[in-house]
């Protein structure tokens, strides 16, 4: 025969209820507590709780002096005289531009010299 008892029924129906109680007030939110704690395991006479530990020296990087930035303006070409390989010869005079001719023509013929982006400017050989 099996009995059930009825103390042991209300203990555990206390118990329960008391739990219940605790967890419903360990549930109820409260405000945030940011807390940072360092301490050692070991008190120091005179101190009541952890000592206080400033925080490391914080150095700079070092100062570095970079040199001035200076923009120089482009270089112009400017031909030299026009001096043909044999030491003489014809030169053909197109503008701004001088050069030594390949082939002899007739002084006063027309000529060119290539410029600057290889494009042929006409002049008038010597």
């Amino acid at each position: 025969m099996s009995r059930f008892r009825i103390p042991s029924l209300r203990s555990a129906t206390i118990a329960l209820a008391a739990c219940a109680v605790i967890g419903a007030f360990a549930t109820v939110p409260s405000p945030a507590q940011a807390r940072v704690f360092v301490g050692f395991g070991f008190g120091f006479p005179g101190f009541y709780g952890p000592a206080y530990l400033p925080p490391p020296i914080y150095y700079p990087p070092p100062y570095y002096a970079a040199p001035p930035v200076v923009y120089t303006p482009p270089q112009v070409y400017t031909p030299g005289p026009a001096v043909s390989p044999g030491g003489g010869g014809q030169t053909c005079y197109a503008g701004a531009y001088v050069c030594p001719m390949e082939r002899p023509v007739p002084s006063g013929a027309a000529c060119y010299c290539l410029g600057n982006g290889g494009q042929r400017v006409t002049g008038r050989a010597n």
